[in-house]
């Protein structure tokens, strides 16, 4: 079994205590991220759908997620008249045309996905030439001491979760080939907020 067939299936088996777990990020700071998108909207890794009520009206949003389970309750919080869609994907491997959207979308998703650089490439690829990507991830932090405490305890969250606490985030954008427009810490250096945009590979 494969390293994403196995975060697969630890999500799938916490998908109904998944947003008890997701209270980390705050309904103001999902609101605040998603209040102005318009247009084609993609978001990476939808989850149970927790960003799905705060999404203008006026947005066509697809989610994306690898976990069947996930997608399940997602759909529960939609409506027949809403304009989501909800898919099963993988983030490495977007099933999207190249610049289809104006707007890519995800929130603690880079700390579960295998190979974060293969999949922000991806986001960069079927983001428009002028289009934004907006994050809320938590990452390693920028305190020498922090950070390394954070190195030793990632093995007990990535056991039973799949989720890594010490991703080197801010290095992975510039690699994929992403530049940050803005960014604000909300947790330390941990927790962010970035706006980021295509750059140069």
């Amino acid at each position: 079994m494969n390293t994403s067939d196995k975060i697969k299936q630890r999500y799938d088996r916490i998908s109904g205590v998944f947003d008890i777990m997701d209270h980390m990020i705050k309904d103001k700071w999902r609101e605040e991220l998603l209040k102005d998108v318009e247009g084609t909207v993609l978001e990476v890794g939808v989850g149970t759908g927790a960003n799905l009520p705060y999404y203008p009206g006026e947005a066509a949003v697809t989610g994306i997620d690898f976990s069947t389970k996930m997608l399940e309750k997602a759909r529960g919080k939609t409506t027949p008249a809403s304009s989501i869609t909800l898919r099963e994907m993988d983030a490495e491997k977007l099933d999207f045309p190249d610049d289809s959207f104006d707007y890519v979308v995800s929130t603690c998703v880079f700390c579960s996905v295998p190979n974060p650089v293969e999949g922000l490439k991806e986001i960069r690829r079927v983001l428009k030439p002028e289009g934004k990507v907006l994050m809320l991830e938590h990452m390693r932090s920028d305190n020498p001491f922090i950070g390394k405490a954070m190195d030793f305890m990632n093995p007990i969250g990535l056991h039973i979760v799949g989720a890594n606490i010490n991703r080197r985030t801010m290095h992975n954008i510039q690699t994929a080939g992403l530049k940050v427009v803005d960014q604000q810490f909300l947790f330390s250096s941990i927790m962010r907020k970035l706006v980021l945009m295509k750059g140069g590979i």
